[in-house]
């Protein structure tokens, strides 16, 4: 059941949702006491970063889906003081990603276009450039994207001149090129009606395949690191910059 822990009297709201349903269990034992989205960088819980990304950005209204150690994510929530509007979606079962999206179609199918996070990305990506150039375009979706040094842990995208997609594929055994999802799109509606009707039902594995060619590219050239390893945690609490770049861009 969705909750709302705070309100906001804007009108019009910038929404996204920020999925953090994830076990995290790459990351065990940190993992363990608390879930990922929660895990420290650098002193400072992830999920709280993230509201300040979405506060430096525009965006005032987020759904956050929950499913480890769900209480500890509204402890910490309970006792912030933030402007933007948090709904809290507790999934007992886990939807995926797209389950997700689909299982909150009436908040967000009445939008021109909506945020999707992923909540174990760390980042100072140029979001409000990638809105503009979202709104410049007519694809269902603009997915950020980013070189990785493994491929085939990734969704790779085949892209042309125009930014256009012309390919996707999940963890491909033999992949072609190493330009990646990283974690964050800009949706309007249309993209849920290609949300196949069972669950879980992830985006990378069974929506942007099927849509490849309405979707768009934008590149992320800032800070940008899944945190998702042990490896990739430890870097960032050595190399995160801080969101000094994120408010610059």
């Amino acid at each position: 059941m969705g909750v709302d822990l705070r309100t906001t009297n804007e009108s019009e709201c910038m929404k996204a949702f920020l999925l953090a349903a994830g076990h995290g269990t790459r990351l065990r034992p940190l993992t363990d006491q608390i879930p990922k989205c929660l895990v420290p960088i650098r002193g400072i819980p992830l999920l709280l970063i993230w509201l300040e990304i979405c506060r430096l950005h525009g965006i005032d209204e987020i759904l956050v889906n929950l499913h480890s150690q769900p209480q500890l994510v509204r402890d910490l929530l309970a006792k912030t003081h933030t402007n933007i509007q948090i709904r809290l979606f507790d999934e007992p079962t886990l939807l995926g990603s797209a389950g997700t999206l689909r299982a909150h179609r009436d908040w967000v199918e009445s939008e021109d276009s909506f945020w999707v996070f992923y909540a174990d990305i760390l980042t100072t990506a140029n979001l409000t450039g990638m809105a503009e150039f979202h709104r410049q375009h007519d694809g269902v979706a603009t997915l950020g994207i980013h070189h990785v040094p493994d491929p085939r842990r990734s969704g790779i995208v085949d892209v042309g001149e125009d930014g256009r997609i012309r390919q996707f594929i999940e963890k491909p055994e033999n992949p072609t090129g190493n330009l990646a999802f990283g974690g964050i799109l800009l949706a309007r509606p249309q993209l849920l009606e290609s949300i196949p009707d069972y669950d879980p039902v992830d985006l990378a594995r069974d929506v942007f395949p099927r849509v490849a060619t309405r979707l768009l590219s934008h590149e992320i050239t800032d800070y940008h690191l899944d945190i998702g390893t042990p490896e990739s945690y430890l870097s960032a609490q050595a190399g995160w910059p801080g969101l000094e770049v994120a408010t610059a861009a």
